[in-house]
Formats: structure tokens, C-alpha cells, sequence
């Protein structure tokens, strides 16, 4: 991102002179790139695909947009966001012939009369534009045409972490699947908030995590993401935004945005994987409806945590993680912006887990029944169906009648006592 500032702000002053003249360097550097950042938002499309040119983003027409979409076909539809809709699609080797491989891509299409618009769009593209990570979503190109503002993703195949866990009714996020998912989040963020120039992402959320063929976790959409403070700034105060539930309680109280507003939110993702619950659910009662006011006195209690875990599971996880993954979700989400730990802390805490995988309990035994044991079971479970009738209809017979029923049952009558006997 340094290099794409230098595009406005040219060469950086050297450091050279006295000790006191080198803070006074480092302010000035600071506000020359602050206001190199306010010139790169009021950028026409011309002069963005000029300064991203060595970026490796590819400027797509719409016309290029359409026949990869199908005219942007509703069969093609994958999802919709406050970006806009997002549809699958495909580059094949006539699109761009020797720049691109053949990929399935997501199209992401500007809502004109959504709640981002071009101020999101372009900081998606600068910032997804000049940084490359694993565990962030691969930014191949932009559309600009008119009105149109449109964005070019790698295709993430499993979707996002919300539809996992919310909305896959047919299937539950195994415990190390979900450690792993946690483990790369924290890794993008941890990544965003250590870069050159610092970024806070200011709307991690489940739905903003999307995850691969193999479920590693990238994290996508930039739109509300903003340059950390630095020097000696302690915060960027701006606009409250991001998503009820996950914003930090002192961004929304003050405006002042840090990266330990990010440590919150993830804070609460991890404990959606650990509940299997949202971060509001109003169709819950009472406290239970916020999340993090319901689940976080249990955190700190191993011997309380079962209450919270996601029934799915159904108890296939491994105690011990739980409980110190459950320890980095409650200081996470601790009231106090310095005492939550930094994303570094988080990783290192957490990653270790995954090496815990082998103590999840095994699942309950099924034992197949080969076929010849099979038909002599069948031939048992009719006998006994065959006695069965047989008691049935002695209880129903007059009393002379029922030395007969116990003679084809196969028994003699039997006491008032010992009848109480074999029930007890």
C-alpha cells in the first residue's frame, strides 16, 4: 500500500537530523499519507486503473462481466450483501487470452440504491488491491462503466462461514473444522492490523467470511475498512458503522475506532462457532437474545461450558479446547479495549488447538450385523413377537382358558409374587 501512496505523496522525507526533529518527521509523513488517502477516494476510473496498473488487477468491461454471468443470470445468483447481489461466473481462455487462466470467479454487482456505493467500492479495490494474504480473499480485477461498479473475486466454493452455521440445516460444522475456520480468521486479521500501514476492518462478521473447497477461512469485503491511527494517535474517530452485534460497545458509545474494536468482533464469531448461535437472535427470550450478554459468564467455568456449546456437536469436541478457546472468545470480548488481547495474541493462543483434534471423542459405536447373523436374528425377533402375541392373548382369555395360553407360551402360571418378582 506504501507504493501506492507514493503515487500522490512522492518519496518519503529521510529521518535524517536531530532526535527532535524526527517526530515532527514522522507527524508530518503520517498527515501527507492521511491526505494521499482522501485523494485516492475522490479518484475518476481513469486515473484508478492508471495508478493500480502495477497492482496485477485486471479493469474488466461490462460486456466481459455479461458473458461471464450470462447476462448476469438468476441461475447464476449465488448471494447478496450490502454490496449488492453476486453471481458466479466464469473467465474462460477467450476473455483474456495469455493474461488469465480459465477460473470460476464472483461478480459482485454494485446496488445503486444500496447502502455502499462508490466510496466502498473503491476502498474495496485499493485495499484488496495492494494487499496479499492467504486468509483474504483474492481481488482479480474491477468493472467501471458509468454507473456501474462492479468487482471480480477468486470463487470461494463452501460460501460463507453464516450460511455453515445458520442456514445448512442438512449438516453441522465439525469442532476442528471450525477450529481451523477460527485459527485462519484470526490470521487475516492479525495481518490486516500488523501491515505497513495498519487497516481495521471494522465489519468482521460470519457472513464476511468465506471459506474454500478445503474450509480455509479468507475474509472479504473491505468496504468499511479504514487506515489504523498512527504516531502518536490512540484512535480514528469516525462514523459509527459495521453490523449490530458485532461492533465493539465502545465504537458505538465514542466513534473511536481502534484495532482492538476488530479483537471484539472476532471475539464474537469465535463464540457463534463455539454456540451455534447468532450474535442476535430476537426470536430468543429475554437475555438470551444478545449473545455475549447470555454466553459470556460461562466462559471462564469448564465445568459450565457444556451449557453453551452447540448441541450439534453433540458432544464430539474436545473438552480442553473448548475451555481455552472459550478463555480467548471471553477476553476478547472483555469491556475494556486495552485489557482484550492483540490478533497475534489470539493466533498464538489459538492455533495450537488444532493439535488437540486427535482427543475429540470418537462417535458412537455402529456395529453392522453380518448377513447370516442377521437372518438368525430376524428368526429370533419373530419368535419373540410370536410369545408376545401369545402373553397378549392370555390376558385377554377366561380364567379356565389361560392353562392353555401358558402351555403354548411354553411356561406354567406363575405367582402373584413371582409375576412382581421378574417385573421389578
Amino acid at each position: 500500500m506504501r507504493m501506492l501512496f507514493r503515487c500522490f505523496v512522492g518519496s518519503e522525507p529521510e529521518e535524517a537530523g536531530s532526535g527532535d526533529d524526527r517526530p515532527a518527521a514522522r507527524k508530518k509523513t503520517v498527515r501527507r499519507m492521511r491526505s494521499a488517502t482522501a485523494r485516492l477516494r475522490s479518484l475518476s476510473p481513469d486515473d484508478l486503473s492508471r495508478t493500480l496498473a502495477s497492482s496485477g488487477l485486471h479493469a474488466f468491461t461490462l460486456s466481459e462481466l455479461r458473458s461471464a454471468t450470462r447476462n448476469f443470470s438468476s441461475s447464476h445468483f449465488i448471494g447478496e450483501g450490502g454490496f449488492g447481489p453476486v453471481y458466479k461466473g466464469f473467465l474462460d481462455e477467450r476473455l483474456r487470452p495469455g493474461e488469465l487462466p480459465p477460473q470460476h470467479v464472483a461478480v459482485k454487482y454494485l446496488d445503486a440504491d444500496g447502502p455502499q456505493g462508490h466510496r466502498e467500492w473503491l476502498a474495496e479495490v485499493v485495499y484488496l488491491g495492494m494487499l496479499s494474504h492467504p486468509h483474504l480473499v483474492k481481488l482479480i480485477g474491477y468493472g467501471c462503466q458509468d454507473e456501474q461498479r462492479m468487482l471480480v473475486y477468486e470463487y470461494m466454493a463452501r460460501g460463507s462461514l453464516e450460511h455453515h452455521l445458520f442456514k445448512n440445516l442438512l449438516s453441522s460444522l465439525p469442532w476442528c473444522t471450525r477450529l481451523k475456520i477460527a485459527v485462519g480468521a484470526a490470521k487475516g486479521l492479525a495481518f490486516l492490523h500488523e501491515a505497513e500501514t495498519p487497516v481495521i476492518y471494522r465489519d468482521f462478521k460470519a457472513s464476511n467470511i468465506l471459506l474454500d473447497a478445503d474450509y480455509t477461512a479468507k475474509l472479504s469485503d473491505f468496504g468499511l475498512a479504514k487506515e489504523g491511527p498512527q504516531g502518536d494517535d490512540t484512535h480514528v474517530t469516525t462514523r459509527v458503522m459495521g453490523t449490530h452485534g458485532y461492533a465493539a460497545p465502545e465504537y458505538i458509545l465514542t466513534g473511536h475506532l481502534t484495532a482492538k474494536s476488530d479483537v471484539y468482533s472476532f471475539g464474537v464469531v469465535l463464540l457463534e462457532l463455539l454456540t451455534g448461535r447468532r450474535s442476535v437472535d430476537k426470536r430468543r427470550r429475554g437475555r438470551e437474545q444478545n449473545l455475549v450478554d447470555w454466553a459470556r459468564p460461562y466462559l471462564r467455568h469448564p465445568e459450565r461450558l457444556h451449557r453453551v456449546m452447540d448441541p450439534s456437536l453433540d458432544g464430539q469436541y474436545s473438552g480442553k479446547a473448548a475451555h481455552k478457546a472459550a478463555m480467548v472468545a471471553y477476553h476478547c470480548l472483555h469491556s475494556v479495549p486495552k485489557s482484550r488481547p492483540t490478533m497475534r495474541d489470539v493466533v498464538d493462543a489459538l492455533e495450537p488447538l488444532l493439535a488437540m483434534c486427535a482427543d475429540v471423542p470418537a462417535g458412537p459405536f455402529v456395529y453392522t450385523v453380518p448377513a447370516d447373523e442377521a437372518a438368525a436374528g430376524a428368526a429370533t425377533a419373530a419368535r419373540k413377537k410370536c410369545l408376545a402375541s401369545a402373553v397378549h392373548a392370555e390376558s385377554e382369555l377366561p380364567a379356565g382358558n389361560q392353562r392353555y395360553a401358558n402351555s403354548v407360551a411354553g411356561r406354567k402360571s406363575s405367582s402373584p409374587k413371582q409375576s412382581r418378582d421378574r417385573g421389578a
